[in-house]
């Protein structure tokens, strides 16, 4: 029997209800491969952005990492794995909380708090990689006379109809943010006011510090005329159907979430290109010589020049986007950590 849902309640159903594809064992880790599992030189640049908000906040008595959509703690394992050779006694500081809906795993070290929503007022480093894109959604879509109306879905298979039109506060959004005024039929849009709210709301939880999130992204000015919405399962992008049986993703308009926070200290919009690249992860050859001099030494830095192109290739990882938003003065500005 056909049951019929907006994508946003049957995406929440599907991928975090308790038979939901994010509370099953193998973890997102089983099905796709994030920055976090690409390269350690990922995670070395996460710590040296904390070292770096650590610093602009003048080495605060407890310091904080917040890794939201912490999928099963592999980032802050791995940055605990840093945290001995972290000066200005860092490490005795540092408080790593993760921030997940699924259960704490088995094993995750004890060091580590486990939450299902951002703690509130601490002071440091909030990291959402790949979390807002699996903030559910609703779809939109213009019909053959123009109107802009709710996408349904089948639970049981994907089937997809039109519902009903638009209104209020979605259509408020799409205004400002995906106009579909005057689009050929069939163009979409994903409205995005749970987003700009999840996003303010994980931003509220700091005292100070900065706030990142790294997701797939477009702008206004360059909206994907048919939308993003996909689904991946064991590594593979499939069709999205909302059974549970696969990842249902949607790309961010991160300009919208940065002016969701209201915008004071201002936020910024980087590639993670860019970003990466201020952080030090650098895709340059190392130099031939150095083949010759020490021979191990040339292979080490060859392979993480491979790793590091990859995390910053434009057309791959290197083209996701990232959204800086400082909370109090000390990490904004020029002067701030990034």
């Amino acid at each position: 029997m056909q049951e019929w849902h907006g994508w946003r309640t049957a995406a929440e159903q599907a991928l975090y209800g308790p038979e939901g594809f994010f509370r099953r064992t193998e973890g997102p880790a089983g099905h796709f491969r994030t920055s976090v599992h690409a390269s350690p030189l990922y995670t070395t640049a996460v710590a040296e952005l904390l070292g770096r908000v650590d610093e602009a906040l003048g080495r605060p008595e407890e310091l904080t990492l917040v890794d939201l959509g912490a999928g099963r703690g592999e980032l802050l394992t791995a940055v605990l794995a840093l945290a001995p050779g972290m000066p200005h006694g860092r490490a005795a500081r540092l408080r790593l909380c993760a921030v997940e809906r699924a259960a704490r795993p088995a094993g995750l070290d004890g060091r580590i708090e486990w939450h299902d929503t951002p703690p509130d007022g601490v002071t440091g480093l909030l990291f959402a990689n790949e979390w807002l894109d699996n903030v559910p959604v609703d779809i939109a879509e213009t019909d053959a006379a123009g109107v802009v109306r709710r996408v349904e879905v089948s639970t049981v298979d994907g089937t997809e109809r039109l519902g009903p039109p638009v209104t209020g506060a979605d259509a408020g959004w799409l205004a400002r943010w995906w106009p579909l005024d005057g689009a050929e039929p069939g163009s979409r849009a994903e409205l995005g006011p749970p987003r700009d709210a999840a996003w303010a709301g994980a931003v509220a939880s700091l005292r100070a510090g900065l706030a990142v999130a790294v997701d797939y992204a477009h702008e206004r000015a360059a909206r994907p005329p048919f939308g993003t919405l996909t689904g991946f399962r064991e590594g593979r992008e499939v069709r999205p159907v909302p059974d549970g049986s696969c990842d249902l993703t949607t790309h961010v308009a991160l300009d919208a979430c940065a002016a969701a926070t209201g915008g004071e200290p201002p936020p910024r919009l980087l590639s993670q290109r860019e970003a990466l690249r201020a952080l030090g992860v650098d895709g340059g050859r190392p130099p031939l010589a150095l083949a010759s001099t020490d021979p191990a030494a040339y292979v080490r830095a060859l392979s993480a020049a491979g790793e590091a192109a990859e995390l910053t290739d434009p057309a791959g990882l290197g083209g996701f986007g990232w959204l800086l938003q400082p909370v109090g003065p000390a990490c904004a500005g020029p002067g701030g950590p990034l």
